[in-house]
């Protein structure tokens, strides 16, 4: 039976993620961080790739799974015709040594249970050195090395680790695999499995239980805040697009990225939901990530970057895997890394703009970076570039570009109102600024709106549609009642919204680079549902807002996107943006929608 993208879960310890299968099965998982090399990659291959299963040996009757409440710790109960057991799979929240904790435990009846692990490092490449450690083993190849602690006797079976055993009603086995660089002596002080669990359960409600969002979507909303904080790397701040590389845009298409990385064009939006809710700290954190990773040379500003702040993300495919359900190539590192795409200076001043609004002021050195990133984008907010959906194709004039352009100065504009000439603002710069600011937004007016269809369009002088237009109302270029915003959604409801969702725009080999072919891209339904309530039309918001929340998997996770066709998710998962999406829509249909310019 081919898998699908929602048959997994998410487990993580803010340091690194796994992703586990309904059959029991871990797939993915890299370590020691997000976007090190995978030792288990049967996501993208089969379980020679590297996979570590705990599951009844037996038929499965039934499997039902579900988080702890306020937490990351996944149960997954299986029943068979001779009883059932619950696997519970987490790792330790923010620990400084990665380690994965499955422990089994019977309900009823009695259960045979079988273990099989398969260590590959290196995405599958690398076979290591396995050597018995007591019940346990130690697998060690270059760099890496795991320790595997287990309550049952662990064996080699061709090239395997394996272990049968028995579980009734009240019994528990634990297994503990813990990671640490090869040269160094593994420490052996994760401690008992079931204290770390209570330990990471009492840790995880701890944070959950700050939420500030009270609204009738509360569970929805606390499940993406939870997963948004599994994709923050405790350490640098940083929060990575999603856990995974290369999971497809369309099954058996080349559309397949690593998104392990972490995009500047994400930083308002995250920020936004970060603060709303009541978690200060890790927006305070995801700015300061921020400003370290854009510091420097303002024409080489980057849309992403390593969860370190790192800048070469070099592209590179790996032949030995054959993708997920045949999706190639699969590729680690991203090469859009070298694009110019003007609108993340917008991003950029609007994401520190929004953290004044909200009490994050930076220091002095903010500003003086601010100031440097919009004096060179004076000189190049009226270049071609690549645009918001990075395509691979020749740069143009990207309507959506444009409009963040003017975002950047705009918020310039009223940080220096607000300021005054009295508390040292520059007028000469306030004038300049300002008049750059009026410019841009004639320059859209008359070049990026189609008088004719009644539409603004994808680039300057195109008859072509994109989604990415719905932000026009959400940063506060146009209100959302004027007439030219108002024929751009109906435009986009008409042509791109195809079985209830949105897609990005109409894909066209000449401007994409790539193949045609993709699913509905999730957030910018979210837009499409905030735009309406802008509008005054909150039944179809909250139609479409639920509709979405119907395409959580059972775990209440999203991608990136979803095939309306076949009714199945796409794209690499659990997608950081799609969640955040969720978080926003979800606050802007308490009534309290506005556009995000502020003052």
């Amino acid at each position: 039976m081919a898998r699908r993208i929602e048959d997994y879960a998410l487990i993580g310890d803010c340091q690194t993620a796994a992703l586990v299968g309904k059959d029991g099965s871990i797939d993915w998982l890299c370590l020691p961080r997000f976007d090190s090399g995978a030792c288990f990659a049967a996501l993208l291959g089969g379980p020679e790739h590297g996979r570590w299963l705990v599951a009844p040996r037996a038929p499965v009757t039934r499997v039902s799974r579900a988080y702890r409440d306020g937490t990351l710790l996944l149960d997954t109960t299986f029943e068979t015709a001779d009883g059932a057991v619950v696997v519970t799979d987490f790792m330790p929240f923010r620990d400084v040594v990665p380690h994965v904790v499955r422990v089994v435990r019977g309900l009823r009846g009695r259960v045979a249970m079988r273990t099989e692990l398969i260590v590959r490092f290196d995405y599958g490449s690398i076979v290591p050195w396995v050597k018995k450690d007591g019940n346990g083993i130690r697998a060690i190849a270059g760099p890496n090395s795991l320790h595997v602690t287990s309550d049952v006797d662990l064996r080699g079976e061709d090239m395997t680790t394996v272990a049968d055993f028995d579980v009734a009603a009240g019994q528990q086995v634990c297994f503990t695999m813990t990671w640490h660089p090869s040269h160094l002596h593994d420490h052996d002080g994760q401690g008992h499995a079931m204290d770390m669990m209570q330990n990471a359960e009492t840790r995880w409600r701890a944070w959950s239980g700050q939420c500030a969002y009270d609204g009738e979507w509360r569970p929805q909303v606390m499940r993406s805040l939870i997963t948004l904080k599994a994709l923050t790397h405790s350490s640098t701040g940083g929060i990575v697009a999603a856990p995974t590389t290369s999971l497809p845009e369309a099954i058996g298409g080349p559309r397949n990225w690593d998104y392990r990385f972490c995009w500047a064009r994400d930083a308002t939006f995250t920020l936004i939901a970060l603060i709303r809710n009541g978690f200060v700290e890790e927006a305070r954190a995801w700015r300061e990530w921020l400003l370290r990773a854009v510091a420097g040379d303002p024409s080489k500003l980057q849309i992403m970057y390593a969860i370190d702040g790192g800048r070469r993300l070099t592209e590179e495919t790996i032949p030995w895997l054959p993708g997920f359900e045949g999706s190639r190539p699969v590729r680690v590192g991203n090469a859009a890394f070298e694009q110019r795409q003007l609108d993340v200076y917008g991003e950029i001043l609007d994401a520190l703009h929004q953290c004044r609004l909200h009490g994050l002021e930076a220091d002095n050195d903010s500003w003086a970076l601010r100031r440097k990133l919009l004096e060179f984008l004076e000189t190049c907010w009226d270049a071609p570039d690549e645009g918001i959906w990075e395509v691979r194709g020749p740069p143009r004039q990207f309507t959506h570009s444009k409009v963040m352009a003017w975002v950047a100065f705009d918020r310039a504009v009223r940080r220096l109102e607000v300021v005054g000439p009295a508390r040292g603002a520059d007028p000469v710069l306030l004038e300049r600024w300002r008049a750059l600011r009026d410019r841009i937004h004639a320059e859209v007016c008359a070049k990026g709106y189609d008088s004719s269809a009644g539409t603004f369009v994808q680039s300057f002088g195109s008859n072509r549609l994109d989604a990415s237009l719905l932000m026009i109302p959400l940063v506060g270029f146009l209100p959302a009642t004027d007439e030219r915003v108002v024929g751009t959604a109906r435009a986009i409801e008409r042509h791109l919204f195809e079985g209830g969702f949105v897609r990005r725009y109409t894909s066209d080999p000449k401007v994409d680079g790539l193949p045609s072919g993709e699913g509905s891209f999730l957030p910018c339904s979210f837009w499409l549902a905030d735009n309406w309530a802008l509008m005054g039309r909150e039944a179809d918001a909250r139609r479409l807002f639920n509709r979405l929340l119907g395409l959580c998997n059972d775990v209440g996770l999203l991608a990136e996107e979803y095939d309306g066709v076949e009714g199945r998710l796409l794209g690499n998962f659990p997608q950081a943006f799609s969640h955040v999406s969720l978080i926003n829509t979800a606050w802007n249909l308490l009534g309290r929608t506005q556009p995000r310019s502020g003052t």
